[in-house]
């Protein structure tokens, strides 16, 4: 299926590179949080997002349209960190549907939200993700909490969130993208 292999493509090729100043490579940053979710028992959909919730930072380009394979690297963190679940999000709607995307978009809203409503969550997070906080608007007033809360999938992107922030360990080796390889062709719409 031509999806995956141009997925699988940006996992080898710009997914290899540096992941905005944390341990492991953006790419075995995303199996990670892949893995997680598979480990968490999460429906195929949110298991998919949780693998792709940061592939805007590999399809970025300055004029904010996605296109697979020329890839953002961590050097535009300052344009792309705050905006790289949406750009992802769009790129992605061409195969998957809401169950996917959804989550993808909102993964970073999530982590302002539960920056706002988590007592010790801030504290949690890595350095990396406590400096792009700020680009990203930093925590979620009321009314934006509000507003997140009543989206049909903030539940799953608060997931989302969740494994992103658990998936940066580099003494954990994830199983390859083949792996997932199987299950992003089922969710691939026809």
């Amino acid at each position: 299926m031509i999806a995956v292999e141009i997925i699988g493509g940006l996992f080898a090729g710009p997914g290899a590179s540096d992941y905005l100043g944390e341990p492991v490579a953006i790419g075995v940053h995303m199996l990670q949080a892949g893995a997680l979710a598979e480990a968490a028992d999460a429906e195929d959909p949110l298991v998919a997002a949780a693998l792709l919730h940061d592939i805007g930072h590999l399809t970025w380009e300055r004029d904010d349209e996605p296109r697979a394979g020329l890839g953002g690297s961590s050097s535009r963190a300052g344009s792309a960190g705050d905006r790289h679940g949406e750009a992802g999000a769009r790129w992605l709607s061409q195969w998957f549907g809401g169950a996917v995307t959804e989550p993808v978009r909102l993964h970073v809203a999530a982590k302002r939200y539960l920056c706002a409503t988590e007592p010790g969550y801030l504290g949690l997070l890595s350095a990396e993700s406590v400096r792009t906080l700020v680009w990203q608007g930093g925590p979620m007033k009321p009314d934006e909490r509000a507003a997140f809360e009543a989206l049909p999938h903030a539940r799953d992107a608060v997931a989302v969130r969740r494994w992103d922030d658990a998936a940066k360990d580099p003494a954990v080796a994830p199983p390859g993208f083949a792996h997932f390889a199987p299950l992003l062709a089922a969710l691939v719409r026809a």
